[in-house]
């Protein structure tokens, strides 16, 4: 493009330039570069739709991100209305395929799951994540899949998570008891939930809660980072933008907080002494690790450190806003409540608690939980991926390194997958197949194929575990003589669906 530039700018020469005074001239060019880079614009658009997806007009430089707008899962939802459950978008340079129907991520994640095994490179992730070196966000290849293998096997096996019940079974009675200690008056159970979950979170990984570090808050200024702008992610070009407008200084001072605060816990990790009782927590599991000479793969300090920044950030904001939306819909619908409160009621038979044990025995509370993950799916754009190879799908020819986005907002309240898709009803999910595992497309609250979440059995617990025991303890009700049917159920944007007001409550023991 420069040497057009170039040359056009000698022709213009050549006609007695000199005529011109130096802001005319400057006009002149900045006009000419315009021209030129629509003319490309124009001519890249026109020969890339030779068998492309479908696509909505878009615009110069931009594409079509000004057709995301504040809710861009539901933006997107109602491009695929009109554009087909299929399309390409261009956000920014970068081609995007959405998939927004459970036929097209069954045709994606499972016959072409391989070609769309990998992540874009993105400037925040490589910054937050000590260059995309955690399992989320790194490149697929040799190297991610040994360093899943070894979380999967040493971090969230069945038997690993059962070795932690005690964490979840006392931070379940911190919440009980703060409930009994409110004597009625109203509860921000938004803050009590979210308190519950980095609890458990910090004592699985690190063996206690860091109050005093103030942990929980440097987690939220990181979540927040991921979920912000990156102008140079989709215009390469642009990417110094995000050095002027102190983007990157942000993100760069965000992850140095966090890493001085975990070298802080593995130097503790280093020098305490135990007495081979006690349950190892995660970052004991992953030093135990760094030892093994004989597993032919070399975590260093900076993977370990990126592992555990990947249970936080895949944990925390996820099981929260799973939880906090949960209970939003049984107080919203108290025949649901009622139905379920009568299941805890009988497998309880009186005792103080409901232990893991009995979680098995609870269809309604499982129909509950996968209720609300489908109405709400707590991260509603998965994870982008990228094509790793040319490749057809549904009929379409899509190039390498064509980014995937799928909807799983969309496809969950889908009409076609769905009967009555924007109503909460948890009796679809009794006697129905219909699992978290990946293998169902019309339910992907924890994706599927090999970028599907590895901690979903992790969650799952987490979630189960203290629903059933609010409900069996207490019956809830909203403050200041509102209604339930009238709960504020509004939405706050950002990277988890989560309600943009708290929810309070007031809480009475059932018995």
């Amino acid at each position: 493009m420069l040497r057009h530039i170039a040359i056009l700018s000698l022709l213009i020469s050549n006609n007695n330039m000199a005529i011109f005074s130096s802001l005319e001239t400057l006009l002149v060019s900045l006009s000419l570069i315009i021209l030129i880079i629509c003319f490309k614009w124009i001519s890249f658009d026109s020969k890339n739709k030779k068998n492309s997806p479908p696509s909505p007009p878009r615009l110069p430089i931009i594409g079509n991100f000004h057709q995301l707008g504040s809710s861009p899962r539901e933006s997107l939802r109602d491009l695929s209305n009109k554009y087909g459950p299929l399309m390409l978008l261009h956000l920014g340079s970068i081609p995007t395929l959405v998939v927004s129907s459970a036929e097209v991520a069954r045709e994606i994640l499972k016959t072409h799951d391989l070609v769309f095994s990998d992540r874009p490179n993105l400037s925040i992730p490589n910054i937050l994540f000590y260059g995309s070196t955690d399992i989320a966000f790194s490149r697929y290849g040799e190297y991610w899949r040994q360093l899943k293998s070894i979380v999967v096997l040493n971090l969230l096996s069945a038997t690993r998570v059962k070795s932690f019940r005690q964490v979840r079974e006392e931070e379940v009675g911190l919440v009980v008891q703060t409930l009994k200690d409110s004597r009625g008056s109203t509860v921000d159970m938004s803050a009590l939930l979210g308190s519950y979950t980095s609890n458990v979170l910090c004592r699985v990984a690190f063996g206690k809660t860091y109050y005093e570090l103030g942990f929980t808050d440097k987690l939220k200024k990181f979540v927040d980072m991921l979920g912000t702008f990156c102008v140079g992610s989709y215009l390469p070009w642009l990417s110094f933008i995000d050095r002027l407008n102190g983007l990157r200084g942000r993100a760069n001072s965000i992850s140095k907080e966090l890493d001085h605060f975990l070298k802080g816990v593995i130097d503790t990790h280093m020098n305490k002494k135990t007495d081979g009782q006690e349950t190892q927590d995660f970052v004991d599991i992953l030093r135990d690790i760094q030892k093994d000479k004989t597993l032919g793969f070399s975590l260093n300090t900076n993977t370990l450190k990126a592992v555990i920044l990947d249970v936080f950030v895949a944990g925390s904001d996820t099981i929260f806003s799973s939880l906090d939306w949960a209970m939003s819909e049984l107080i919203k619908h108290p025949r649901v409540m009622k139905k379920l409160q009568e299941e805890v009621t009988e497998i309880g038979q009186g005792r103080s608690m409901i232990p893991e044990e009995d979680l098995d025995k609870m269809k309604y509370v499982k129909a509950v939980v996968k209720e609300a993950l489908r109405l709400h799916a707590p991260l509603p754009l998965l994870l982008a991926r990228e094509a790793r190879d040319r490749v057809n799908v549904m009929g379409y020819d899509v190039p390498p390194r064509t980014q995937l986005i799928i909807n799983a907002w969309a496809i969950g309240r889908d009409p076609a997958s769905w009967t009555d898709p924007e109503e909460f009803k948890p009796e679809r999910f009794l006697n129905s197949p219909v699992e978290y595992k990946g293998l169902h497309y019309e339910f992907l609250p924890f994706g599927a194929g090999r970028r599907g979440c590895p901690g979903l059995h992790f969650a799952i617990v987490l979630i189960e575990l203290i629903l059933a025991n609010l409900v069996y303890k207490y019956n809830f009700a909203l403050p200041n003589g509102v209604k339930d049917v009238d709960l504020d159920m509004t939405v706050a944007n950002g990277v988890t669906v989560q309600r943009k007001n708290p929810l309070l409550v007031m809480a009475s023991p059932r018995f």
